[in-house]
């Protein structure tokens, strides 16, 4: 079964009994290993139970095939369920996955993980299409999502949290889950230590005094390095952010969102809005060490510049969700073209 973004909290709180295989697949690392924890955990509490709890790579099955149906109905020492988790997943264990599900064990559960599958991938297609197992997508989250999170995670700790410092902690902790809950934990134990926290509300100072930059330097400087005409600096950038682990997916829509920043604000300008109007405009706030390289940009990219732009690196992404595509040369390739455009 394909389970849409609507139904996947649902599912993750009580996944559907008739799912004897559960594929969990994604660009974001970090939110595909929370919702195979929790969907786990609904089979045993602890992860690390040696008897209930068994963890395979696609590696591994590819040498011994049979391991998996033997894991799959073995019965536990202690009683109960028992959980196969398989890491690594790829369309290698499409068959051996096929094969499973024409007679899978009816209380054991098999979770696969897999990163970033595409809309033709076999493995994906098969846990879509099949009655008996489920297929949970796992793509960055938007700002909106993010922001969810953080208000969920300070609400816990008694804290509010003021517009402006969401909305800017939100757009610079996007890209991987896991990540983004250590920084909001960072966060939060911050403004446990501060001394002028008495009404437990977060604000702008707060969130930067507790993570500086989080990450988000290298991120700025390649944006402003491809919208400001500097292939050489961008390059570097982009090789500096893909060596700390940063998904080419997170690079790319941070470029995406930046120059839809820029048309936004071309379209404020247009409709009588001066500059200053314009940029002030724009959710979140547009960080004042880099408002006048953003006002500068907005001159130079308009009209059908803007659109070339816009429409590559929209047919990229689609590009990054097809099974074998060479992500990182496409996107090293189009920095270069982007940044080198005048």
């Amino acid at each position: 079964m394909k389970l849409t973004w609507k139904q996947i909290e649902p599912f993750l709180k009580s996944p559907d009994p008739k799912a004897r295989v559960v594929l969990i697949y994604g660009p974001d690392n970090g939110l595909m290993r929370e919702r195979a924890k929790i969907i786990g955990q609904t089979i045993t509490p602890d992860m690390d139970d040696p008897f209930n709890v068994v963890t395979l790579t696609a590696d591994i099955l590819a040498e011994d095939p049979a391991r998996l149906s033997d894991e799959a109905n073995a019965l536990s020492m202690m009683g109960g369920a028992r959980l196969i988790r398989i890491e690594g997943g790829t369309d290698k264990l499409t068959a051996l996955v096929k094969e499973y599900l024409g007679n899978p064990n009816n209380e054991n559960l098999v979770v696969i993980e897999a990163g970033e599958l595409g809309t033709r991938s076999s493995l994906r297609q098969a846990c879509e299409k099949a009655k008996n197992a489920a297929a949970l997508p796992c793509y960055v989250e938007d700002e909106r999502g993010m922001s969810n999170l953080i208000r969920e995670m300070l609400s816990t700790a008694g804290y509010r949290v003021d517009a402006d410092a969401l909305h800017y902690f939100a757009a610079n902790i996007m890209g991987d889950r896991r990540r983004a809950r250590a920084e909001i934990e960072k966060l939060i134990l911050y403004m446990g230590a501060s001394e002028n926290n008495d009404d437990k509300f977060v604000r702008m100072k707060d969130v930067q005094a507790s993570t500086g930059d989080i990450g988000t330097a290298n991120l700025d400087e390649l944006i402003y390095a491809v919208a400001g005409n500097n292939p050489k600096q961008a390059m570097a950038s982009y090789n500096r952010l893909i060596g700390e682990g940063v998904a080419e997916i997170v690079i790319l829509r941070t470029i995406q969102n930046h120059f839809r920043r820029l048309h936004f604000t071309n379209a404020k300008i247009f409709m009588g809005d001066t500059i200053d109007q314009a940029v002030k405009s724009l959710q979140p706030p547009i960080f004042f060490k880099v408002e006048q390289a953003f006002k500068a940009q907005v001159s130079k990219w308009k009209g059908a510049r803007l659109d070339i732009v816009l429409s590559k690196l929209a047919e990229l992404e689609a590009q990054t969700k097809q099974t074998g595509t060479p992500v990182n040369t496409l996107c090293a390739q189009a920095i270069l073209s982007i940044s080198a455009m005048r």
